[in-house]
């Protein structure tokens, strides 16, 4: 018996991860409610389980007295002689208990004890498990709808993804295998109350860890992410490693690994562009793929001014505004988009105190700002003592003399042929040229 009590307590660690202490434990407070629903009290009685072979015994610890007043709590000591000569008034005597003389009552009352520990003990597993689980993505099972809400299946526990935590537009089958945000962990005397989102943020970051080496050893960081679910997310990475290209890590070779991502979110597009320090440069990376003539930032009031080209005013504010808004809660400035004609009428240009003819970025507002040029711009601007070199013009004159006549050997039917008050040429008359 003793034997099947010790297996019966190693298959219950295995199963339910539950320490064979914490069970004998158990057995030992369920034999003292036994004796104290056997005899109405148990402050003096003792358990001894080994831990080896299964055996135990129950003791009560009684009092030598000359008359007995609490046979509970007491023995006489014509009694207490009759188990050993030696003992004398005052003595403490232990008095084997016979479990077989329980009750069924209390018996099952000790069954119920063994039963509610092995309970709660799996309940408090399960919640520090999955507590340490919160904040990160892990993968379930969809088992089942419950009305507008999924019940998720993650091994010995369910979560529930409700309605406000879906992307809009996505369904889920039985059995079909995804990969949820887990929200939080609540600990209810039912066990751990998991909450799942797959509309967080940080999903699409998580899930950036899994796939991205670079992301999950800290070589690349990745400083904001903005996301609409089931559209579009932006997120803004660094690399901490000069020799390490944070957007080419994070889009793979052959973008393998955010199509591995794009895939997992069932097809929401993903933006991935480099923080800068400098939050001029940074509104201009996060409004890509438009491309941006000059921004003013303003860092006290978290304002910037923005002007694109005319042809990419639409391509900056999006589909409804989707990318300026994006672009916004990536940066966290209030992004104002004006188009190159815009901000010429509105005088943007001369407010700003800059020749409208220069692309660049400005960053601060006018009054005390200086002029950062683009990017890619910055080797062709002119310095300050000298003026903007005729390099267009130079480029242009060699290529008519490369093609064996000049501006002032063109014959008249060549003349017609050029671009007048800055038309573009016809196609004909350019083929016929």
């Amino acid at each position: 018996m003793n034997k099947e009590l010790i297996e019966a307590l190693d298959l219950l660690e295995k199963e339910k991860n539950i320490s064979k202490a914490t069970l004998l434990e158990a057995i030992e407070n369920s034999l003292i409610t036994a004796c104290k629903n056997h005899f109405g009290k148990a402050d003096n009685v003792r358990v001894n389980i080994n831990p080896e072979t299964g055996d135990f015994a129950v003791f009560a610890d009684k009092e030598v007295v000359e008359e007995v007043e609490d046979p509970v709590l007491q023995i006489s000591l014509v009694e207490a002689r009759m188990k050993s000569p030696k003992y004398t008034l005052g003595d403490v005597v232990h008095v084997p208990i016979e479990s077989k003389s329980f009750g069924r009552i209390a018996t099952q009352n000790a069954k119920n004890v063994i039963l509610q520990k092995i309970r709660e003990e799996e309940r408090s597993i399960q919640f520090n498990e999955w507590y340490q689980k919160e904040k990160d993505v892990v993968t379930g099972i969809v088992q089942r709808n419950m009305g507008r809400n999924v019940s998720i299946n993650l091994g010995r526990v369910d979560a529930m993804l409700s309605e406000a935590e879906q992307v809009r537009g996505e369904i889920f089958k039985p059995t079909e295998r995804i990969k949820v945000f887990v929200l939080e962990v609540k600990d209810t005397p039912k066990g751990p109350r998991i909450s799942v989102s797959r509309t967080h943020p940080d999903l699409v970051k998580r899930l950036f860890e899994a796939e991205v080496t670079e992301v999950r050893d800290g070589t690349v960081e990745i400083r904001a992410i903005a996301r609409e679910a089931g559209s579009r997310t932006k997120i803004a990475v660094w690399s901490n490693d000069p020799n390490v290209d944070p957007v080419g890590a994070c889009v793979g070779m052959n973008g393998a690994r955010v199509n591995s991502i794009v895939h997992e979110l069932r097809g929401e597009k993903i933006d991935i562009i480099t923080w800068d320090e400098n939050p001029a440069f940074l509104i201009e990376n996060a409004l890509s793929p438009a491309k941006v003539i000059c921004v003013v930032a303003d860092e006290d009031e978290r304002e910037a001014q923005v002007i694109v080209p005319d042809y990419q005013l639409s391509l900056a504010i999006g589909k409804e505004g989707q990318n300026a808004r994006l672009a916004a809660r990536l940066t966290g400035y209030k992004i104002d988009i004006k188009s190159e004609t815009q901000a010429r009428e509105m005088g943007l240009f001369e407010q700003m105190g800059i020749d409208d003819q220069e692309e660049g970025v400005y960053d601060d507002l006018p009054g005390d700002f200086e002029f950062a040029p683009g990017k890619e711009d910055e080797e062709y601007m002119p310095s300050e003592d000298e003026p903007a070199s005729s390099e267009e013009e130079d480029r242009y004159e060699t290529s008519q003399e490369e093609n064996g006549f000049s501006e002032d050997e063109l014959t008249p039917s060549q003349e017609d042929c050029l671009p007048k008050n800055d038309e573009p040429i016809d196609c004909e008359e350019e083929k016929e040229v």
